[in-house]
């Protein structure tokens, strides 16, 4: 039986779903490379949301011929030189054009055998659009890889969005459903159209998609949120129930250690066990710091017993009232710092490479920079000579 998700794979660009403003872009760059610079295309962003489909779909539209690898079964520079390599210096004989796709560029983070480097090389020296897909690009191993392509993200699709590419299989399936059901199945994809088209196989094997069936697959694929869990650390002194409360929540130590520091203020009110409580989780930080700069994760296990068990066994007591546990404000605070770091460090990357000085020396020239941006006229020369994005550009200014 085929897999739905190839079965309703999008035949053109027009049923990529939302992603409208990356479809223009990508098929914008396909038709205009050979007029721009030999730069590589960068589509970033979760899994199935439609990078990969998007890049078939287009060549499908255009006529062109699709050279598609998996970064993962090429993990050197013999294999990259050898299999792309080729590929970049011969026309298509049937086709008007060509376009080369590496997908799941995330592979080749482990490799420690020039892959990387090899697979920049070749996208400076393309003729033809190479575009790659990636989950996380801001990983400091892209770094060469961010310098020589355009980045374009690619964003969760809504529920609102998925629900009529559901309803479009049920119907040519001739699967019965409630509309409610299909838009639950919709919002709990988070997303991802792949796992709701997979998840829609698998519920309507029996000919109906029921609220029934729907709650079964919930409880076999069901993670605890980080508010269930909470609840199991601030509200009990049990430190047998408090000690597995995180196991199955899907968020890193630090994350869920932000989220205790947020909430244990408005839980413990009782200054003493606010103190102990702070005492425990203090420690666990410290673990945690130890891990990431010695590597030994054998500290992992007091981390986890100390930010439950120990905060739990803070208070002398359970709290009655009502809490209502929400999200730490420094969470935005620390990403939006990342991502003007990320900008600073592009831009110091770009600056150290075209003036042939080191990083380090680059990154204490960029205040000097952006004083000599502010006049518009001198900021477009920079970006132009740089080879800067928008957002680098615009980093600029600020």
């Amino acid at each position: 039986m085929l897999p739905w998700i190839k079965k309703y794979q999008p035949k053109t660009a027009a049923e990529i779903v939302g992603q409208e403003s990356q479809v223009a872009f990508v098929s914008q760059y396909i038709q205009q490379h050979a007029r721009q610079k030999r730069k590589g295309l960068l589509l970033y962003g979760p899994s199935g949301i439609g990078k990969t489909a998007l890049c078939h779909a287009l060549a499908h539209d255009l006529g062109y011929e699709l050279f598609e690898i998996n970064a993962s079964d090429v993990r050197n520079r013999e294999e990259i030189e050898t299999r792309v390599g080729a590929v970049i210096h011969q026309q298509s004989l049937f086709c008007t054009g060509k376009v080369i796709l590496i997908d799941e560029v995330d592979g080749l983070s482990h490799d420690d055998r020039g892959g990387l480097p090899a697979l920049v090389q070749l996208i400076r020296q393309s003729g033809f659009p190479m575009l790659l897909t990636i989950t996380n690009p801001w990983d400091s191993k892209y770094s060469s890889l961010r310098s020589c392509c355009e980045m374009i993200e690619f964003r969760e699709v809504s529920p609102a969005a998925l629900f009529p590419i559901l309803k479009r299989i049920c119907d040519a399936e001739r699967i019965s459903y409630h509309a409610e059901v299909l838009q639950a199945l919709a919002r709990r994809s988070g997303g991802d159209v792949r796992s709701a088209i997979n998840d829609l196989q698998v519920l309507s094997s029996g000919g109906s998609i029921t609220r029934e069936s729907l709650d079964e697959l919930g409880d076999r694929h069901k993670t605890e949120s980080i508010k269930q869990a909470l609840v199991k650390v601030l509200k009990t002194t049990d430190i047998t129930i408090a000690r597995d409360a995180f196991a199955h929540v899907e968020e890193d130590g630090d994350k869920i250690l932000l989220w205790i520091d947020e909430n244990l203020p408005k839980e413990y009110t009782k200054p003493a066990d606010l103190a102990a409580a702070y005492d425990s989780l203090s420690k666990a930080d410290v673990f945690s710091r130890r891990i990431r700069r010695w590597q030994h994760w054998r500290f992992m296990v007091y981390v986890d017993a100390l930010m439950t068990s120990g905060v739990a066994a803070a208070k002398q007591q359970r709290y009655p009232a009502f809490v209502q546990y929400t999200p730490t404000t420094r969470l935005l605070a620390i990403w939006r710092a990342n991502m003007k770091y990320l900008k600073r460090k592009a831009i110091a990357e770009k600056l150290a490479d075209a003036t042939h000085t080191s990083f380090r020396d680059a990154v204490q020239h960029i205040p000097y920079l952006k004083a000599w941006a502010v006049p518009a006229q001198q900021r477009r020369a920079i970006t132009a000579e740089l080879d800067l994005n928008q957002e680098e550009a615009a980093w600029l200014q600020h």
